[in-house]
């Protein structure tokens, strides 16, 4: 299976929180938008700053997410992905999350197998609003 993967599924994962993606293992192919690892990190450190998260820990979740995205092909922020985010979608989208639809559908073009994985609901409904199959939001 090939899929885009969006910042919850990397975190979920990192963080160790309860239900992971169920697909994570039997991914062939992992896609994020080099958004992915910005969000991330950035989650990380309102971690450390508002719920106090000790230096070794979040040396070990940063660790973690690096880790998980050094298997990931990395998709750029550049003038097309930027472009499209701009323009309408069928749902309600917030900034970021149009950011990586329109990646996701970039990548598609030349992956039409494509799956979406997040888990989050608003981008999971924006996601099938465009043709995609969804996998994660149900977790």
């Amino acid at each position: 299976m090939k899929a885009y993967v969006d910042t919850s599924v990397v975190l979920r994962i990192a963080l160790g929180e309860a239900r992971p993606l169920r697909e994570w293992r039997s991914l062939q192919m992992a896609v994020a938008s080099e958004l992915v690892r910005i969000e991330s990190l950035r989650s990380l450190d309102r971690a450390r700053i508002l719920l106090h998260l000790p230096d070794d820990e979040l040396a070990e979740r940063r660790a973690a997410v690096l880790t998980i995205l050094s298997g990931f092909h990395s998709a750029g922020l550049d003038a097309r992905v930027l472009a499209r985010a701009a323009d309408p979608f069928p749902t309600l989208i917030r900034t970021l999350d149009a950011l990586h639809l329109a990646t996701a559908l970039l990548v598609r073009a030349e992956h039409p197998d494509l799956v979406f994985a997040t888990h989050d609901r608003e981008l999971a409904t924006a996601a099938r609003a465009v043709g995609f199959q969804v996998i994660g939001a149900a977790n």
